[in-house]
């Protein structure tokens, strides 16, 4: 039987026991319950979820859906809806709720933003929304590639609407405004905790300078967007407060 010791597993084989990943040390300090039956969803896989997953191949492209393992892919997918993830399948940064990959990315492809707008046209998208990993490799961290991203569906889709949920960029103003230049119709940055388990879930941002993505976002006349996610331990006034500081 395994037993957890000073954030150490510990186990018959492994007497000496090996250090928890942050995510093991979220979870052993709160029990994970049984999910309703109402949350299940069934995979749907029909002939347009096919076709999608056919153009995401052949395209070469990464999608938030496949890359997150998020589990409504089926259902969105058979009604052609997709987020787009741009700037390769690995981020610079660890959230604890999220499943992309971390590490070193490789060099970005610069045609990417072409083949995201060509798969666009191919959707027949009439609302498109992009995002992107965190590239703190890049002296530009990948600012460039965002706005043209939204460049190329524009150009491509005259009256396709486009989203982008987009990094902080470490708050740098020059490489925001880069972004804001492309003009998307809504430009979107999560904060998505409270500011008491910021750190904890969010290691690599910081709550204040999210808050200032969004306010430089507004002072450019951008439609802006935050989330927030619920269940990570924070209180009801703590959330209270939360939407009151976007607003």
């Amino acid at each position: 039987m395994s037993t957890i010791t000073n954030g150490r597993l510990e186990t018959p084989n492994e007497p000496a026991g090996r250090k928890l990943l942050r995510l093991e040390v979220r979870n052993a300090e709160t029990p994970i319950e049984r999910k309703p039956e109402w949350i299940k969803t069934k995979a749907k896989m029909g002939p347009e979820y096919t076709a999608l997953q056919h153009l995401v191949k052949d395209e070469n492209l990464h999608t938030v859906c496949q890359e997150a393992g998020c589990p409504n892919i089926y259902e969105c997918w058979e009604d052609r809806e997709a987020t787009f993830l741009i700037g390769g399948s690995q981020c610079t940064r660890r959230c604890d709720f999220c499943q992309i990959d971390t590490g070193k990315p490789a060099d970005y492809d610069r045609d990417e933003p072409r083949r995201v707008a060509e798969s666009v046209t191919a959707m027949g998208l009439r609302y498109a929304t992009v995002t992107g990993v965190a590239r703190d490799d890049l002296p530009d961290e990948g600012a460039w590639l965002h706005a043209e991203t939204v460049r190329q569906i524009h150009q491509q889709n005259p009256g396709t609407g486009v989203e982008i949920l987009a990094t902080d960029f470490s708050g740098n103003p020059e490489l925001l405004a880069e972004v804001f230049s492309s003009r998307p119709e809504v430009f979107a940055h999560n904060v998505e905790t409270v500011p008491r388990i910021f750190k904890r879930i969010r290691p690599a941002f910081r709550y204040e300078r999210s808050l200032d993505v969004l306010t430089q976002a507004r002072a450019a006349g951008l439609i802006t967007k935050s989330n927030l996610i619920l269940g990570m331990g924070e209180e009801r006034e703590e959330v209270t407060q939360a939407l009151h500081d976007l607003h």
